[in-house]
Parts: structure tokens; sequence; C-alpha cells
């Protein structure tokens, strides 16, 4: 089979498009013929040579990155039930990579079958960010009297945070970087599509909130961004962090805190891992209901490398995608 191989840390470039042996399901897995694959951040920095926070190890190499697979079951290992063959499913492979390829070896227990009408593209997506979201999601407790404002918005979970908040009937503020982006966050359904390239964006928003105060802001960015926005956190205000891509997380004092009443937490970590099984069912009826829908970025397998740069260069919207 084919497969993207990593011999050595580094630029993207060293992500290889190599034929490698097939992998055999052993006792509890099965073999996926992959038909879509997940592209993480987090896989750009392993790639790298390090985990940027991430709780997943640095491998050891050579190895196929990818731990998000969507695809058929062709075959399954001695002890389990043959039924499984045939069926599509979708997958997140956890700790063990192997994504980056045209087969894939997971644990049954992990496996979810997907219906025919959703694509490989979109299950991917919900098991992956649609996990992370969905546990932001249940420690921001958003109600139709909000009014939320999420950074990245363009981005894999900033795009179903809006519509989450959408269908909640809260009111939604979508921040994204350039006019194609602001476009597709409207699109979403966000009430205001803000360009953060405008250097005046938070008075004007402010002006066009008029006597409405954010009462929700869920940021994944940081930065100067990130900032300006926690500054437009109104009394009694809520702030979830999940991130800090635009340079550095927020920076706040406790007496920042009780001057207006807020509470700030940081959304990942152990509050999403002891209950991974209940977010990924929850984002999967969310997808399969047709309540939220992926934004996606997709490439070809073979050209895994472009996928990484265009996602470390920002030039992506939502959630990357490796098509086999």
């Amino acid at each position: 089979m084919k497969a993207i191989r990593l011999h050595a840390f580094g630029p993207a470039e060293n992500l290889l498009y190599e034929e490698v042996p097939d992998p055999v399901p052993l006792d509890g897995m099965a073999l996926v013929e992959v038909e879509a694959a997940g592209v993480h951040l987090v896989d750009t920095m392993i790639r790298a040579g390090t985990t940027g926070g991430s709780p997943i190890p640095v491998p050891e190499l050579p190895t196929i990155p990818g731990r998000e697979v969507a695809g058929r079951v062709s075959a399954v290992g001695p002890d389990v039930s043959s039924s499984w063959v045939g069926k599509r499913v979708v997958v997140h492979l956890g700790m063990v990579p192997g994504g980056y390829a045209e087969r894939a070896v997971a644990k049954v227990e992990s496996l979810y079958e997907i219906p025919d009408h959703v694509d490989a593209a979109q299950a991917v997506a919900a098991i992956g960010t649609g996990r992370t979201t969905a546990g932001i999601l249940s420690q921001a407790r958003l109600t139709a009297d909000d009014v939320v404002l999420v950074t990245a918005a363009a981005g894999g979970i900033g795009s179903y945070l809006i519509q989450a908040g959408r269908n909640i009937g809260a009111t939604v503020i979508g921040l994204a970087g350039g006019p194609a982006k602001v476009e597709l966050v409207r699109s979403l359904g966000a009430h205001y599509a803000i360009d953060y390239n405008d250097p005046g964006w938070a008075a004007g928003l402010k002006a066009e909130l008029g006597d409405r105060e954010v009462s929700v802001l869920l940021d994944g960015v940081g930065g100067a961004n990130g900032q300006q926005a926690f500054e437009l956190l109104g009394r009694g205000g809520r702030l979830l962090m999940f991130g800090w891509s635009g340079g550095g997380a927020i920076e706040f004092t406790d007496e920042d805190l009780a001057a207006r009443g807020l509470t700030a937490g940081w959304a990942l970590g152990a509050k999403l891992t002891a209950r991974l099984r209940t977010l990924e069912t929850a984002a999967l009826d969310e997808t399969t209901s047709g309540r939220w829908k992926a934004l996606t970025t997709t490439f070809p397998l073979s050209e895994a490398a472009a996928a990484h740069r265009a996602l470390e260069e920002r030039a992506t919207t939502g959630k990357v995608v490796l098509l086999t």
C-alpha cells in the first residue's frame, strides 16, 4: 500500500509518499480501507520533533503520522466478529499513529459505524475536532441569552462553535482573517463576522453591539486579537481558552477577574480525556443529524507535505483532510 512516512524530524518536505507493507489486524483489531485521514496542528509539531505541549509522545522513526481515519472495514483480527467487515466506520487511533495511509489498523472497541450519507471527510472532522468542540461546549453551557465571541471562527473548532451557538439561539460573533474567511463565517450563521486584520475591529464591534456586551469568549488564538477580545468581555462574562495560535495565551490577573466578575478556565486536558467516548458520540450525532457541517480543506494523500505547509501558514479553512 501507499503511505506517508517520516524518516527524520524536520520540515514538511520530510513527509515522503512511499510503498509500505500492509498492516495486519491482530486480536481486537480491524483493518480499515482509508477514505479520509485527518491532519491536526499537533501533527505538524510532531513532524518537527516536538510535542507542542501535547500528551502525544514523539514517535520512534520511521513513522506513519495521523490519528483520525474513516473508511470501510476489509478484515478483522482472529477474535473479532466478521460482521464488522464491509461496514463504513470512523475511528480515532489514540496515541498510536498510522492514519496517513491507504490502510490502517484500529481497535474494534474504538470504531463507530457511520451512515452512507455522511462523507468520510465530515466523519474524520467530527471524531477529532468535533469531540474537542463538544467538550468545550459542555463547559461553556451556552444559552439563547448569550452573546458569544469566537476567535479563529473559520478554523475547525471555531466553525463548529459558530454553528452550535447559532443552533442554541445565542447571538454569535466570529473573528476570521481576510474577506474570504469572513464570508465563510457569515455563511455558517454568525450574526457578526469580523475581519481581525482590521486594526479597528474591536472598537467597531463594540459600537455595533451598542448596549449589549459579550457574555462568553471562546478563544483558541490568544495573542493580540485574543487580548482585545478579552477586553470586550462584559461584567459576569465567561472565558474558555483552548489554544494560543496567535502567539501566547490571553494575559489577565485575579484582580482583572474580580473587578469584572469574570470566570476563566482552560477547556482541554483532563476535562476531556476522561470522557472521550461520550464526546465523540455527541459530535458524530450532531454531524449525522446535519446540525453540524465541518468546513474542510482537502488534499490527496500524496500531498501531505503541502497540507502541512498550508496548515502552518494558516492558508486553510476548517479541518484539513487527506483523501486516498
